[in-house]
């Protein structure tokens, strides 16, 4: 069973950037991974995936241009660069893997989530 950890989370300033990582324990290596978010009180919602051969990224269209996703499959690692970061960005950010090839936005198809990690972004 592959568990994932996110990292990288903390309290940024409007307008920076900040770097989270997702460690998979165990093979991802056909699993399609993605990352959502969770602002407080409001639905997980879909960040952006990426499939286990490279397909993708794709990216949720509101935060396309300002956001990176990759992957390393040798350090079973997933990286979400996120740039111009702004106050509703505050959230927990998930990490997510399904065993289909298509990353989707719909947090039913993902059957393994991290426990997230928390990013605040002041104004």
């Amino acid at each position: 069973q592959v568990q994932l950890a996110e990292s990288g989370g903390g309290s940024v300033q409007a307008g920076d950037s900040l770097t989270l990582s997702c460690a998979a324990t165990g093979s991802t290596v056909r699993y399609t991974m993605a990352w959502f978010r969770q602002a407080p009180g409001k639905e997980r919602i879909f960040v952006g995936g990426i499939s286990w051969d490279g397909n993708g990224p794709n990216y949720a269209d509101s935060l396309s241009g300002r956001v990176e996703i990759s992957r390393d499959n040798n350090k079973e690692t997933l990286v979400l660069q996120m740039n111009n970061l702004k106050p509703e960005g505050t959230a927990v950010y998930y990490c997510a893997g399904r065993t289909d090839r298509t990353p989707t936005p719909r947090t039913y198809d993902y059957h393994c989530w991290g426990q997230g990690t928390q990013v605040t972004v002041s104004s």
